[in-house]
């Protein structure tokens, strides 16, 4: 059994980075109309796109309003190289590793990137 995300949105980012890289890839919800995505708690005018790190932990969400959804892993090489720097030319904020509640880290994909860039250097 995977031990659950914590209450500390800091503790699941560096959950998330970790996990992805030793798994070599991350979850999305992907539905009918596309991935799933949600409005910013902090940005008006932006969207997040929630990621995890287990396919578990995706699955949680896949109920109300994402019924309709399931976890698709997307690679990580993908994330880093496609995914993020698209994702910040299109605006999108990425959610990382958001609890039952759907709280968590908001970040700028770009930070995300960074993040991961710090961990896999040699």
């Amino acid at each position: 059994m995977t031990e659950p995300l914590s209450d500390d949105t800091s503790e699941n980012l560096d959950r998330f980075i970790i996990e992805a890289i030793a798994q070599g890839c991350v979850w999305g919800l992907e539905g009918p109309e596309g991935w799933a995505l949600c409005a910013s708690e902090k940005y008006e005018e932006s969207d997040v796109m929630p990621l995890w790190s287990q396919q578990e932990f995706a699955e949680v969400h896949c109920l109300d309003d994402w019924q309709d959804y399931k976890p698709v892993a997307i690679d990580l090489e993908e994330l880093l190289e496609d995914w993020l720097p698209g994702m910040h030319e299109d605006l999108l904020l990425v959610g990382v590793n958001w609890n039952k509640e759907l709280e968590g880290e908001e970040m700028e994909p770009l930070d995300l990137l960074e993040e991961f860039e710090q961990e896999l250097q040699p």
